[in-house]
């Protein structure tokens, strides 16, 4: 027979035993919960950053294809567009299979913020990044710098052109008119594209007419800043550019 003692000190050691025991069955259970919203989290912030994150901006890696690069200013970074894989050189590049560079700055020309911007000159990103095809798009922002500055600009393009073909001699040159905005024109749009389709001729460079006039008489496909294309006029830009390179072979 037990005694009274011990019965009591055999109880008070059960409890003690059962209390510990519940304590750690709910650490475990805080632990579980924890670890579940920790990974809960995790997972919502994954989707977050999959929804609303960049798309592409330049570089695809998923491409097996030649690659291209893209000299130009805002009309072919994108602006305007509600992401990079919305603007023409991407929607182009991703249905050819090609390797998007794309180093574009908004504002740049042949002359326009070419001395004032930091770091490397777009030229030599091009050169640098020794591509298949080198597509030039450039010249809509010289006409802010007319007719003060046109020799200047004339011997811009054909310096850059030259130094492209020269230094990339196996790579597609690839000259665009150059694109404007409004369908108001400036004696100097022409001005401009003349020097331009003229240098492209000079260092044989393949050239893609008529791009000054492809969002013309589409108030519809321009973003709210009146300057440059939405999502629509991008995808415009980019069915013509495709059968223009089409008609190149490409």
């Amino acid at each position: 027979m037990t005694s009274r003692p011990a019965q009591h000190l055999t109880s008070r050691l059960s409890s003690r035993l059962t209390s510990r025991l519940t304590s750690r069955r709910r650490l475990a259970a805080w632990l579980l919960a924890g670890l579940g919203m920790v990974t809960a989290l995790v997972v919502v912030t994954g989707c977050a950053a999959v929804r609303s994150g960049t798309p592409v901006a330049s570089d695809q890696d998923s491409a097996t294809g030649p690659t291209a690069a893209f000299y130009g200013d805002s009309y072919t970074l994108g602006t305007g567009a509600s992401g990079p894989a919305k603007r023409w050189s991407t929607i182009v590049s991703a249905e050819r299979g090609w390797n998007e560079v794309n180093p574009s700055v908004n504002g740049l020309g042949f002359v326009n913020k070419r001395d004032s911007r930091p770091g490397p000159d777009l030229v030599d990103q091009v050169i640098s990044a020794n591509p298949d095809i080198v597509m030039v798009t450039m010249g809509l922002n010289d006409n802010f710098s007319m007719p003060d500055r046109a020799a200047d600009i004339r011997a811009a393009i054909t310096d850059d052109l030259t130094r492209l073909h020269e230094a990339l001699p196996d790579a597609r040159l690839i000259v665009v008119e150059p694109f404007w905005y409004t369908d108001a024109r400036p004696s100097s749009v022409e001005r401009i594209i003349g020097w331009v389709r003229d240098a492209a001729a000079q260092v044989g460079a393949s050239y893609i007419p008529g791009a000054s006039h492809w969002i013309e008489g589409h108030p519809e496909w321009m973003a709210g800043d009146g300057l440059h294309p939405n999502d629509d006029g991008y995808r415009a830009l980019a069915e013509r550019m495709d059968a223009e390179l089409a008609k190149l072979g490409l």
